[in-house]
């Protein structure tokens, strides 16, 4: 894997990030993720599906035999967010108050570091380091 590809890598998962978060992530998913039973799950994921789908993409074109980094992905993101919206939800955090936007930020930031192992992963699989 050259420099540039490990750079077109890095695109592809902000790339993938925000249109998975914000472009498709739906007001139903964003308020309901954090509900309790059925609808909450539904919600969180239907969610996290679209960022599975999303980074088994990009492992196809990038490292096939790392499709299973996609469940990881699912499980991990859906971990975040399901913790966020539970809390936010028991605080009754809205864009109003300060502590849903510090909440959102670490949020990001969890997804952020989640991209950049599965990276290093994809990287490593590559030099024939792991796996």
């Amino acid at each position: 894997m050259t420099l540039i590809d490990l750079l077109f890598l890095y695109i592809a998962f902000r790339i993938k990030h925000f249109i998975c978060d914000f472009l498709l992530q739906t007001s139903w998913m964003a308020t309901k993720k954090g509900n309790p039973g059925a609808e909450g799950y539904k919600a969180l994921f239907s969610h996290c599906g679209i960022h599975a789908i999303a980074t088994a993409i990009i492992t196809l074109i990038f490292a096939p035999t790392l499709i299973w980094l996609a469940a990881v992905d699912f499980i991990v993101h859906s971990i975040v967010d399901r913790g966020r919206a539970i809390l936010g939800n028991k605080k009754k955090w809205n864009s109003s108050d300060k502590a849903f936007w510090v909440s959102l930020g670490i949020d990001q930031e969890f997804h952020n570091a989640t991209h950049l192992i599965l990276i290093i992963v994809i990287y490593a699989h590559s030099i024939d380091a792991i796996f």
